[in-house]
């Protein structure tokens, strides 16, 4: 058995001996003939191409109404009556819910009975006091005691009042969350209402553009689940502090929405305008090589080997970038108009390797991406 295993190991090394030396020969005959080059790698390209870019920032913003408030009970009671439905548009001052007020309005009463006698009495008092019958003191009682019963009155008609809960503006309701006959507390919320025409929308820049954003700037304002509409507001303020945590400021600006397409708290994205326009050369993001030390491209170009033959190649270029647009970085040096740049298969790619470009199918260059999923 041991013999047999021998043998198999012995006839296996020979088998792997002799397939090394035939590779062996085969290379060194590829190098001395100067025909041996690594094979080229696969990859796509595009023609760089001059554009000018507006000096834009593209931020994420959020939607705030001028006016926004959740209603509540000012005071306690049970819904006597609801005067409005959900998702309505209400005016300023209309009323939207009655809370029972039958034990102030008995209250009432009685006040109102006690200030028509303390009227009375004081009406007599004011005669006697001039006819010198009773003292100054009892008519300063009967007067103290009329508008003590005066000031009584008032103050349940005030509360009465204050259980008629009025829309403090005009504008949409949301879901009520009250129901009739319930029982409220102070502070129970019955329903939010938010003015939308006109509509906030807040955003943050870094510090270092704090001084192009002026009051009165203009911004575009646009939404993924809105295609096709485009909101144009102005800057109305700037925070007074910059956020120590992120070094960005907040910004509000004001936008008019007569539709009310945009709803508090949806996000937007924000066009802000900071400076002079700019010619970059646009290239697809996935062109770039991100490191460290600097961030480059590889170029295409007709390249020589060391035995003279002419090939396909690349070399890696540095490159300065600034802003992008969807799917596009902006090259504002390194590169020039006219240049193929790599834009797939970098990652595999060194200085003078041979490359084949197969552009059947290229990476993502659209400056305006909509992606199927938004």
């Amino acid at each position: 058995m041991a013999k047999r295993m021998l043998l198999m190991l012995f006839v296996a090394a020979l088998a792997i001996s002799g397939l090394a030396y035939f590779k062996l020969k085969q290379v060194q005959a590829a190098v001395k003939g100067g025909a041996f080059t690594p094979p080229p790698e696969a990859v796509t390209t595009v023609i760089a191409r001059q554009e000018t870019w507006p000096a834009t920032l593209n931020v994420v913003g959020t939607a705030a109404a001028v006016h926004g408030v959740t209603i509540a009970a000012d005071l306690p009671g049970t819904v006597d009556q609801i005067n409005f439905e959900s998702g309505k548009w209400v005016n300023q001052g209309d009323v939207l819910v009655t809370l029972d007020t039958r034990q102030e309005r008995a209250q009432l009463a009685s006040m109102e009975a006690q200030q028509e006698l303390a009227k009375v009495n004081y009406d007599r008092m004011q005669r006697l006091v001039a006819e010198g019958v009773i003292s100054r003191m009892d008519y300063d009682k009967a007067m103290a005691d009329r508008k003590a019963s005066e000031a009584n009155a008032a103050e349940i008609r005030a509360l009465i009042q204050r259980k008629t809960i009025r829309a403090p503006f005009s504008g949409v309701l949301g879901i009520r969350q009250a129901n009739l006959g319930q029982y409220l507390a102070a502070g129970n919320p019955i329903v939010s209402l938010q003015s939308l025409n006109p509509i906030y929308v807040n955003f943050s820049v870094p510090q270092q553009l704090t001084t192009r954003m002026q009051i009165g700037h203009t911004v575009r304002i646009t939404n993924d689940d809105l295609p096709g509409l485009a909101f144009t507001g102005r800057v109305n303020a700037l925070d007074s502090v910059v956020d120590p945590a992120t070094r960005n400021i907040q910004i509000e600006a004001t936008l008019d929405n007569p539709q009310g397409k945009l709803r508090p708290g949806m996000f937007v994205q924000v066009e802000v305008n900071v400076g002079n326009s700019q010619s970059v050369i646009p290239l697809p993001a996935s062109a770039i090589s991100y490191a460290p030390f600097g961030d480059s491209v590889y170029v295409v170009s007709e390249m020589q080997s060391p035995a003279g033959q002419t090939y396909r190649g690349v070399r890696q270029q540095f490159v300065k970038l600034q802003g992008a647009r969807g799917d596009q970085v902006g090259v504002v040096s390194g590169i020039n108009a006219g240049d193929e740049i790599v834009t797939s298969g970098g990652f595999k790619l060194r200085n003078g390797a041979a490359v084949a470009v197969n552009n059947k199918i290229q990476p993502a260059n659209n400056p305006n991406p909509k992606p199927e999923d938004n």
